[in-house]
């Protein structure tokens, strides 16, 4: 079988794999590559392919290997009757064997195995150990047996396989855990079609006994912009601290909670623009409505407040971490040309959009007018600049 066979065979597969890997973790190269040795003495220098020998995976490797196994069947073996399993057992379960590739990994950490936290930190020092096939059972125990603090911890150390999101964004979206989506869209990186529609579907008509969690969400941007106002005192960093403040507000008031969440979405530089685009076109009459109004809002505040301005620097000055997920003018631009590209038709057809366009059409023509008059500007300052230069 030829290489290609073995890849079009390979993707040609949807079917999950029931079993584990034979090497379910990420292995070491080092030991491996230096036991290489050609397979003949004088290999021919004009060969594509040099067979050789020695290939061996290391002792730590192997032993790693072993214990995920053995692990992997015996929660798999527990999740299979949820109802007789509990938190309580599932940690029981889990301690022992982080523990085991903690040693084997050498890796130390300073936190007694009596402490509260002490899983949150074992597994945020050693999950990365862990193979795709043994996160894939711990990600689905976390969310079946409601275990929120470890899902957190999975998320944003980046330990959740981009193959994982896939089910694992519906199954919080069912469980209605607002706070752990937008996890999800700040940490997830190249967030495909299907988890990102199920998000935007969430947020633009979220369920009713989805607004608990929303709640979490509110309290951080209004800590945030609470920290943004103390910061504004005299002092070097006055400047920056009060444009902070000023987007901040920008960003939270007249926003509701589940518009909140959508601006991490809205934010985010992992998002794909193609994806997005697509995802934007599969929405109901009702969600199109929504995400159009959450747009036309944004389009308002920048026109009523043109000192709100971008501060990168913000969050590793002042600790204002909420001002790297405000939207920028051109996402919110960009964004409305895809639910308008995406939905042209459905856009006109229906009379119920028209209002909604004909006030933000309005709203975008003033902002062009400051635009021409701020290049004219520019233009005109550019070349005061370059005659005193010259003079």
């Amino acid at each position: 079988m030829t290489l290609l066979d073995v890849i079009t065979k390979a993707s040609a597969n949807t079917e999950p794999h029931s079993s584990q890997a034979d090497y379910p973790i990420v292995l070491d190269p080092d030991d491996i590559f230096l036991n290489l040795k050609p397979e003949v003495e004088n290999p021919n220098p004009t060969s594509l392919v040099s067979p050789l020998t020695g290939w061996g995976i290391s002792q730590t490797d192997a032993q790693l290997i072993d214990l995920s196994k053995k692990f992997y069947t015996k929660l798999n073996r527990k999740l299979k009757d949820i109802h007789n399993f509990n938190k309580e057992e599932f940690l029981g379960t889990l301690n022992p064997f982080l523990e085991k590739i903690r040693e084997k990994g050498g890796i130390f950490i300073q936190v007694d195995s009596t402490d509260s936290g002490y899983t949150l930190v074992l597994l945020e020092k050693v999950g990365f150990l862990m193979g795709r096939n043994v996160l894939s059972l711990v990600l689905e125990a976390c969310i079946s047996l409601e275990i929120w603090d470890l899902l957190q911890v999975l998320i944003v150390n980046g330990l959740v396989d981009h193959s994982c999101y896939s089910n694992m964004v519906v199954n919080v979206a069912a469980k209605k855990r607002s706070d752990l989506l937008c996890l999800c869209v700040k940490h997830a990186r190249n967030l495909g079609s299907a988890e990102l529609l199920c998000i935007l579907k969430y947020f633009l008509c979220p369920p009713k006994d989805g607004y608990p969690s929303m709640v979490n969400v509110r309290r951080e941007w209004e800590s945030q912009s609470l920290l943004a106002i103390e910061k504004v005192r005299p002092g070097k960093k006055y400047r920056l601290a009060k444009e902070a403040s000023i987007l901040l507000m920008v960003a939270h008031d007249g926003f509701s909670d589940a518009e909140l969440c959508l601006h991490y979405l809205l934010a985010s530089n992992n998002v794909d623009e193609v994806i997005l685009s697509s995802s934007l076109g599969k929405l109901s009459g009702k969600e199109m409505m929504n995400m159009i109004r959450y747009l036309g809002k944004w389009l308002k505040k920048y026109e009523r407040f043109p000192q709100a301005t971008p501060c990168p620097k913000a969050s590793s000055a002042l600790g204002l971490k909420a001002c790297d997920w405000i939207p920028k003018l051109e996402d919110v631009v960009k964004c409305l040309g895809f639910v308008v590209d995406e939905n042209f038709s459905s856009l006109m057809l229906h009379p119920e959009f028209h209002e909604e366009l004909k006030s933000i059409e309005e709203v975008v023509s003033s902002l062009a007018i400051e635009a021409r008059f701020c290049c004219l500007m520019t233009n005109v300052i550019e070349k005061l600049r370059a005659g005193d230069m010259q003079s």
